[in-house]
C-alpha cells in the first residue's frame, strides 16, 4: 500500500471540503486524490492491490450520527448512507415491508463484512473484474483509460451481457443496488452546493467510451441517504452463484409486485450479476403489468429481460441462467403470503 495522509471529518462541510481537493486533479472521481472512508471494505482492499492510489483518506464515520438513520414511515422509507448493512437487513420493518432490501443485504457478503460495510459504500463498490483488480494487466480501460479491455478476449465468465460497450464488459458486483433501482429509489447527495436528490437509476453510468467514469457524482459529493416511496411487502431478491455463501452473483433478480385479485397491477424487475450497472428490466415489467400470472407469463417476462443480451466466449451461459432466475423470482413473489 502506498503512503497516504489521513483526515477525520467531524461534519459534512469538512468532509466535502476535504474531498473537493480532487477537483483540481481533473480526474474521474474513482481516481481522485482524496477518497472517503466509511467501512473501508472496498477501498482498503483496492489500495492494497495498488488499484486505487489516493494521496489522502477522509474518514467520514463521525457523520454517522446524522447519516445512519433507518426511518420507515407510513408510506416511505429513508435509509442513511452510513447505516450498516447488517442493521438494515435485521430491521423488523425492512423485513416486513421491504424484504427485497433485507434479502439483498443478507446475501451480499459475510456477516463480518456486513457489520462493517455501509449502504453508501456498498452501492459505490467497484467491479470484481480480475483484469481490473490485477495491475499486472495493463489493458484495462477502467484503470488505464485507452489501454483496451483484456476481458474481451480473455477469461470473461463473470462478465456482463447487458449494458456493455466495446470499451468494457466489467460487471457491476453489488446486490443492494438492484433492490434500490427496482423500487425507484431516490438518492440524496451532499456536496459544495448543499443537498440535491436524483433518481438512483441516474447514479451509475454505463461504460460507453468512458468506463473509468462510473457514477454521476461530482468531486466532493457524498451520498447521504436513500429514499423509497411506498411499501413493497411482495418483493423478492434471488441470487444464483457458484457457492451458497460469500460469493458474487452469476445472476440475480430483484422483483417487487403489486397484485390485486390475481392481476399484476405493477411490477418492478431489476437484474444483477449480468450487467455493467444496476439494471432495470423495463421490457420484462411491460410484459407483466395488467396480466394474470402463470408460468408462461414468467417465461415471457424473462425472455424480454434478456432480449438485448450479448454473450461472449465464456459468459453466454448467463443469458439462459438469468432467464431462469427471473422466472423463479417472479414465481416466488406471486406465491408470497402477505
Amino acid at each position: 500500500m502506498r503512503p497516504f495522509s489521513y483526515q477525520r471529518a467531524t461534519d459534512p462541510d469538512m468532509a466535502v471540503q476535504a474531498l473537493s481537493a480532487a477537483a483540481a486533479a481533473n480526474k474521474p472521481l474513482t481516481q481522485a486524490s482524496a477518497q472517503p472512508l466509511a467501512g473501508g471494505t472496498t477501498l482498503i482492499d483496492l489500495m492494497k492491490l495498488d488499484v486505487m492510489r489516493p494521496a489522502a483518506i477522509v474518514d467520514i464515520n463521525p457523520l454517522a450520527q446524522g447519516w445512519s438513520e433507518i426511518s420507515p414511515g407510513r408510506e416511505n422509507l429513508r435509509l442513511g448512507a452510513l447505516a450498516k448493512m447488517s442493521d438494515v437487513a435485521a430491521h423488523d420493518e425492512i423485513q416486513r415491508n421491504y424484504p427485497v432490501i433485507a434479502n439483498s443485504l443478507k446475501l451480499a457478503a459475510s456477516a463480518q463484512l456486513r457489520n462493517m460495510a455501509t449502504l453508501g459504500g456498498n452501492v459505490m463498490q467497484r467491479t470484481r473484474c480480475s483484469y481490473f483488480r490485477d495491475v499486472s494487466y495493463e489493458n484495462c480501460n477502467k484503470r488505464n483509460p485507452g489501454s483496451g479491455c483484456a476481458a474481451m478476449d480473455g477469461i470473461n465468465r463473470m462478465h456482463a451481457v447487458l449494458g456493455i460497450s466495446d470499451q468494457c464488459i466489467a460487471t457491476y458486483p453489488g446486490d443492494f443496488a438492484q433492490a434500490l433501482i427496482a423500487l425507484d429509489a431516490t438518492v440524496e447527495v451532499t456536496g459544495k452546493s448543499g443537498t440535491r436528490s436524483m433518481p438512483f437509476a441516474e447514479l451509475h453510468k454505463a461504460p460507453g467510451n468512458t468506463p473509468e467514469i462510473e457514477t454521476t457524482l461530482q468531486p466532493g459529493e457524498l451520498i447521504s441517504a436513500f429514499l423509497i416511496s411506498g411499501r413493497w411487502p411482495r418483493s423478492v431478491y434471488l441470487k444464483a452463484r457458484d457457492r451458497q455463501s460469500y460469493e458474487f452473483a452469476l445472476s440475480s433478480t430483484a422483483v417487487a409486485l403489486d397484485v390485486q385479485d390475481g392481476t399484476i397491477r405493477d411490477a418492478r424487475v431489476a437484474l444483477g450479476g449480468v450487467a455493467t450497472v444496476p439494471w432495470r428490466a423495463r421490457e420484462a415489467e411491460a410484459q407483466l403489468k395488467g396480466q394474470k400470472f402463470d408460468d408462461g407469463l414468467a417465461q415471457r417476462a424473462a425472455d424480454a429481460a434478456f432480449a438485448e443480451a450479448k454473450g461472449r466466449q465464456h459468459n453466454s451461459f448467463k443469458i439462459a441462467l438469468g432467464k431462469r432466475v427471473v422466472a423463479r423470482a417472479l414465481q416466488q413473489a406471486v406465491m408470497m403470503e402477505i
